[in-house]
């Protein structure tokens, strides 16, 4: 088959359009028209993501992030960028992104990190950028909550200015990055904690003076949760494939 089976397929899980207008999901590099021989999943590309694809002789390099974002001057050797993208022609690796049109699909993007967590279903909150609110069965305290957190998204530690005693109720998780154009639509909707990958020092402030808790997983530790989940879908999908999973950005990776 070719890659662009795989990738018309990505296509129709996490439709183009459904982007933020910033982003830039698709096909970085490569030739879809090829025969595929494997694929590496991957949060990022890096150098180690690419060599596991070598190594693994996979032609295909699906990442969240894309490589390419923001507009690049040049691909030269002289700059990372330019490094990872030739390393990548190279080798005659295709590589494709799917970021924020992943983020928006409600079963991969922040409710499969309140299913990590161990939450119940969670639903999308109007006027909020991004983003799945959760409600609690029962309300606990925010330091055996924040055990929770760091526990289904195996991070080494939670950053938090709020005290453990604060109670938790209803939940407002956005992986990756928290956007704060997001807060008017928390307080509105009665949310009293907020878990994300990212969240700038006077957010979280501002967070707590509006009685809203701030928990900072890690921007990987809220992402990697993704891969696992796709490689299942495209295993189901496509048995015939090499799917491998490049956990953390590490050399090794997980067949």
């Amino acid at each position: 088959m070719q890659i662009k089976e795989i990738t018309d397929y990505l296509d129709e899980l996490f439709p183009r359009q459904n982007a933020l207008e910033y982003d830039n999901p698709g096909l970085m590099t490569g030739d879809a028209s090829s025969f595929l021989t494997g694929c590496v999943l991957s949060l990022d590309c890096t150098g180690k993501a690419i060599d596991a694809a070598a190594k693994n002789g996979c032609n295909l390099l699906i990442t969240h992030h894309p490589i390419i974002f923001g507009g690049i001057n040049s691909v030269s050797a002289e700059t990372v960028t330019g490094r990872l993208i030739t390393r990548l022609i190279k080798s005659d690796i295709a590589c494709f992104a799917c970021h924020t049109n992943l983020d928006l699909t409600d079963e991969f993007g922040d409710k499969a990190i309140g299913e990590a967590i161990g939450l119940g279903e969670g639903q999308s909150l109007e006027g909020a950028v991004c983003g799945s609110v959760f409600e609690l069965d029962e309300e606990e305290t925010l330091g055996s909550f924040k055990k929770k957190v760091a526990e289904g998204l195996k991070t080494s530690g939670i950053i938090t200015i709020n005290p453990d005693d604060k109670k938790v109720k209803k939940v407002f998780i956005q992986g990756g990055s928290f956007d704060e154009d997001s807060i008017e639509a928390l307080v509105k909707a009665g949310v009293d904690t907020v878990v994300s990958g990212e969240i700038k020092h006077h957010v979280t402030v501002m967070l707590e003076e509006l009685g809203i808790s701030a928990l900072i997983a890690g921007h990987s530790a809220t992402e990697q949760i993704y891969l696992p989940k796709l490689k299942k879908v495209l295993e189901l999908k496509y048995p015939q494939i090499k799917f491998i999973v490049n956990t953390n950005n590490e050399g090794a990776s997980v067949l």
